[in-house]
């Protein structure tokens, strides 16, 4: 492609509390066809499925601010749509990888506030730069597993399910498999912390080079012991630990760059269904704390966002809308705070664990509902969520919230197109009075 670089545009609970959203708004939507490729043109050769290497795909599995006007998405384990081999899960040698994006908001000339689904700004995703995710040592690949870049020094990633030491617990570090769904950036700009379903994992890579730094070790409870790349099969041999494709899917970063706070997608094995683990890791000791969330409108958490160093929003969505071909019913984000809340430190919890609070901040479904946009319309999966650069809006100062989709590396469904989006809202400072940006280095190569 010649242009690969320019691209235009179930109940609530005693302990829920809804909230006003009068001055949040939608003020731009950003497309990237799922027919581009990315930079990464020397991954370009067909994976085993036959779709290519270096397609630009699933870029809202996770979203990180990295200042100005510069945001790093990331997909998760690659294309797996394609039937060629069920053992794997149809999962291919496809490496992770990071993309680079200019996401600038530029006034919309023509906007008209009397018409629904006008937005006053508009949004011009630019790539500027692909980075594969690799280690410096040898990693553990299945028969044929092992991705042809590799050298002597460099070993990349990748999202083959059948990557795994069969003899060693999930969280084995030289695992090669990474499904990666969430993403920061180090306040001093020089590496990214990302979070795995496989293991589940939090590591820690040079944001140049894409290599391998740090292992974060979590509690033993969250591993499995029996590795299968056959999905259903691990689960089913399982009984404590991760839930297969369930695993660390969200990630936040305080202001002050120091304590990294995952959210499971989904209750450990061992747990109450709903019941899901928040976790906050202490980047320079690697010492953990946990607080228990529960699901009420969503079946799942997409992604944690710090607004200061104790509150946070939560992503929590259903599976349904565009990509799933069906009406989208639950895309909501939640507002938490962690300051006085219980701490676990237990491998089960369920029924009488004290809960973290929880108040609706945004119902985003209702907004973009409100914009014209029908719930067979609004992504499956809005999973990637950050907050940008504030914007003056007719005098007044704005926070924005970008929020983004995961397409699933599938260009079309069903006939109808199905990019990858990004939702830009803009919160008035009442709404958001104790937000406390994180302060970023600007990365100099």
């Amino acid at each position: 492609m010649k242009s690969n670089r320019f691209i235009p545009i179930l109940f609530l609970s005693s302990f829920v509390v809804t909230t006003a959203q009068a001055q949040i708004d939608l003020i731009s939507i950003g497309q990237v066809s799922g027919t581009y490729q990315d930079m990464a043109t020397q991954t370009a050769e067909p994976l085993e499925s036959g779709v290519a290497g270096n397609m630009l795909g699933g870029v809202g599995s996770g979203l990180a601010y990295a200042g100005g006007n510069t945001f790093l998405a990331i997909p998760d384990r690659g294309p797996n749509a394609t039937p060629y081999n069920t053992s794997i899960d149809d999962t291919t040698s496809y490496i992770p990888r990071f993309q680079t994006f200019n996401l600038s908001l530029a006034p919309n000339p023509e906007y008209k506030s009397s018409v629904v689904g006008s937005l006053p700004y508009i949004l011009s995703p630019f790539l500027t730069n692909t980075t594969l995710l690799s280690n410096k040592t040898a990693l553990v690949y299945g028969v044929n597993g092992a991705p042809k870049l590799n050298t002597k020094s460099q070993f990349y990633f990748s999202g083959r399910s059948d990557n795994f030491d069969p003899l060693k617990t999930s969280t084995n570090p030289k695992d090669g498999r990474l499904d990666p769904e969430g993403i920061r950036v180090a306040n001093n700009g020089k590496s990214v912390f990302i979070t795995d379903e496989y293991g589940p994992y939090v590591y820690q890579f040079d944001r140049i080079t894409g290599s391998r730094l740090k292992a974060f070790t979590l509690p033993a409870y969250y591993a499995i012991n029996k590795l299968d790349s056959l999905g259903s099969k691990e689960i089913s041999d399982n009984t404590s630990g991760r839930i297969t494709n369930k695993g660390m899917e969200a990630l936040a970063i305080t202001p002050s760059g120091k304590t990294l706070v995952g959210m499971m997608q989904q209750n450990l094995i061992q747990d109450t269904k709903k019941y899901v683990r928040i976790i906050t890791i202490d980047i320079a000791s690697g010492k953990t704390h946990e607080y228990p969330y529960l699901l009420t409108t969503g079946t799942s958490v997409s992604d944690i966002l710090a607004i200061n160093e104790h509150e946070f929003l939560i992503d929590e969505r259903d599976g349904s809308g565009l990509g799933n071909g069906d009406k989208a019913v639950v895309k909501q984000i939640y507002k938490i705070d962690l300051a006085g809340a219980t701490e676990i430190s237990t491998a089960t919890i369920g029924a009488g664990t004290p809960l973290v609070p929880k108040t609706l901040f945004l119902d985003v479904l209702a907004k973009l509902n409100a914009n014209g946009i029908t719930a067979e319309n609004i992504p499956a999966k809005l999973e990637g969520v950050a907050f940008g650069p504030d914007i003056n809006i007719k005098g007044v100062n704005k926070h924005t919230l970008f929020i983004a989709n995961d397409n699933d590396f599938l260009p079309t469904v069903g006939g109808i197109n199905n990019p990858n989006q990004f939702f830009v809202f803009s919160i008035d400072e009442s709404d958001l009075n104790s937000f406390l940006p994180q302060a970023i280095t600007p990365l100099v190569k």
